[in-house]
């Protein structure tokens, strides 16, 4: 079934509450000061069943202009609106600021309704006509129905249900397949029942007994009952209006602006990139960094605005801004917002938002304008290929790309596995759908070719690098799934050779020319020294070499097997050592324990070489330590 949403909107006392309730039997005025007051001041809802069988929501929002920032969180999301004009006194300046809030939101369709025609006669009723035509003819409601009621008598009720009916049928249905959200606009507790919100469905559907999370708090809650037009459902889908009985928080740990979505889909955001469209009735330009207030669905926030292509903003026109705000807001790419004076409490603006999660930018930047230029007017495929080349070495998941570009997850998937397919982006986690842009990929292999290049050439006696090293050497971003798809693939097209543990490149040779016959003699030092031999470094102060060729020297007997690496600057010849782990071995079967003192009076080293062997011995799982002393782990033998 589709599902539309009704808002009204209009000037305070022009009769939009009473034309609902003329046409549901509804009075949404539900708070006492409301009744007492004869104004709205809260968003009220209703429905009306039409006569081709839509079950159409009703969105009455205040006209008072105090409460204009509930009109917005009532009009994001509506699908028609009826713009409400009384015929005793014609356009308002609410009347005005309300059809701009619809016009900056791209509300679609709608019609005029003029009430109280029963206080005025047909000429009367002509001049406002007029008027309306005339208010109404650069927007998108100048060839809209206008239809004449009377909310007291009933005069016109008939044919403007017919003409609702009419423009419901063409609204396009939504789509319930994006990810779930729901701006909450109303919070109270029911007896029996507990902690209650509604809300217009913006996207996605949900279902009985899902857990879902508050945003921006993170605060998880579980669905305990779900309606829909105060009927029970099992699921609530995109454009209806749902209030939702929550189980697991309390009324006062919930507001409006909060934002309903199932866990880790949706990220708040602070910063965001958009396309700033300021009305030409705006009373001031706006210079960079002026502060405004911010309204996107139910949401409300404080922002700066940084001017990213130009120095002034005059009215009239429209340019790419960086919104950077006083809390945390939820949003996604294309959703439309709402902009208005922050000491002049007045609309000025809007607009439509092109990244949610940008990095900060500078100002004038060619490149940001024509990244930003593409966000807006190229389509979702674009967009999507646009950020997965600016997610850089660390590539992006279909959770962050749902974040920053407007598609439904089974279309996201469907571009994604088809971009894959082409060799455009390569996927190095399906878990995850993750994948990182062809031109990065490649960037990656040549940032390993050059780290090898430049091993070889510092270390031409080692054989080459371990994947390990290699990968401290890359760019922290990249993730070990990726890193092993490089590995693997580098591997197999014979780019790289894998010898044993170690990686080099194809022409690599290791040096065998050795003119001051240091490996030998490296060899001879260390093996003379026992149990306390040389390090590189006094090495390389006794005979005046660099200590990073002995070092490399030293790691290259390591690789051959000649040497043990007990720890950093610490290398035994495997001689000695394994005559070392043999007397430790018969020594342990005989007397069980050794007592680091013991092992110190068996080496015959100094501490610093005592302590250690006896934890090396520990490492390669010789030796047990226990309290002060050592054992022979199970089964140990030579």
């Amino acid at each position: 079934m589709k599902h539309v949403i009704l808002g009204t909107a209009g000037h305070i006392d022009h009769g939009k509450t009473s034309l609902v309730k003329a046409l549901t039997g509804v009075d949404t005025d539900r708070l006492k000061e409301e009744k007492e007051r004869g104004i709205t001041i809260e968003l009220g809802f209703t429905f009306l069943d039409l006569p081709s069988g839509i079950r159409m929501g009703i969105v009455d929002v205040p006209g008072h202009e105090r409460f204009v920032k509930h009109m917005v969180a009532g009009a994001w999301g509506i699908d028609l609106v009826a713009l409400v004009i009384a015929a005793d006194e014609g356009v308002m300046p609410q009347t005005r600021e309300h059809l701009d809030i619809c016009t900056l939101l791209k509300v679609k369709k709608g019609l005029i309704v003029l009430t109280k025609i029963d206080l005025v006669d047909q000429e009367l009723l002509d001049l406002v006509q007029e008027e309306v035509i005339d208010s109404v003819k650069e927007t998108f409601l100048k060839d809209s129905p206008i239809l004449k009621v009377s909310s007291t008598t009933g005069q016109g009720l008939s044919e403007l249900i017919l003409t609702l009916d009419h423009l419901a049928q063409k609204v396009e249905a939504r789509s319930p397949e994006g990810l779930f959200r729901l701006p909450i606009d109303r919070v109270f507790t029911m007896k029996g029942f507990g902690t209650i919100v509604t809300g217009t469905v913006a996207s996605g559907n949900i279902d009985l007994g899902e857990t879902l999370v508050l945003l921006p708090s993170g605060k998880e809650v579980k669905i305990r009952n779900i309606q829909v037009h105060n009927q029970p459902v099992e699921r609530a889908e995109a454009g209806q209006r749902a209030a939702i009985n929550l189980q697991g928080v309390e009324v006062h740990d919930i507001n409006r602006g909060e934002v309903l979505a199932r866990p880790q889909t949706l990220t708040p955001t602070q910063l965001i990139d958009a396309y700033l469209e300021y009305l030409p009735t705006a009373s001031r330009p706006i210079k960079n960094r002026t502060i405004l207030r911010f309204h996107i669905d139910t949401q409300l926030a404080t922002a700066s605005i940084y001017l990213l292509d130009r120095e002034t903003l005059l009215p009239g026109e429209a340019g790419f801004v960086q919104l950077r705000l006083d809390r945390p807001i939820v949003a996604l790419p294309q959703d439309r917002f709402v902009i208005r004076g922050s000491s002049f409490l007045q609309t000025c603006g809007g607009g439509v938002i092109l990244d949610p999660h940008p990095q900060k930018h500078k100002r004038f930047s060619e490149k940001i304008i024509s990244d930003l230029t593409l966000l807006k007017d190229g389509d979702s495929e674009e967009a999507l290929r646009h950020h997965i080349l600016h997610s850089g070495f660390g590539g992006a998941g279909l959770d962050d790309l749902l974040n920053r570009v407007a598609l439904a997850p089974p279309e996201a998937r469907r571009l994604l596995n088809r971009m894959v397919e082409k060799g455009e982006s390569i996927l190095f986690d399906s878990e995850r759908l993750k994948v990182i842009h062809s031109s990065n990929y490649q960037g990656l292999k040549e940032i390993i070719f050059s780290q090898l290049k430049e091993f070889h050439e510092r270390f031409p006696i080692r054989s080459g690098m371990t994947k390990e090293e290699l990968r401290t050497k890359l760019p922290s971003e990249v993730e070990i799934k990726l890193f092993q798809i490089l590995i693997q693939d580098l591997i197999q097209s014979g780019k790289v050779v894998l010898d044993k543990d170690k990686l080099r490149l194809p022409d690599h040779k290791v040096s065998s020319i050795d003119e001051k016959g240091l490996v030998k003699r490296v060899e001879e030092a260390v093996l003379k020294g026992d149990l306390q031999p040389p390090s590189p470094k006094e090495l390389s102060e006794t005979w005046s070499e660099k200590e990073e060729t002995l070092q490399a020297i030293f790691e290259h007997l390591v690789h051959e097997g000649i040497f043990v690496k007990i720890k950093s600057g610490i290398y035994l010849h495997h001689h000695p050592f394994e005559q070392l782990k043999k007397t430790l071995v018969e020594f342990l079967k005989t007397h069980q324990e050794i007592t680091t003192p013991q092992f110190k009076e068996m080496t015959g080293a100094s501490r610093k070489y005592v302590i250690p062997l006896i934890e090396y011995f520990d490492q390669i799982k010789l030796t047990l330590r226990l309290g002060d002393k050592r054992v022979l782990r199970g089964g140990k033998d030579l």
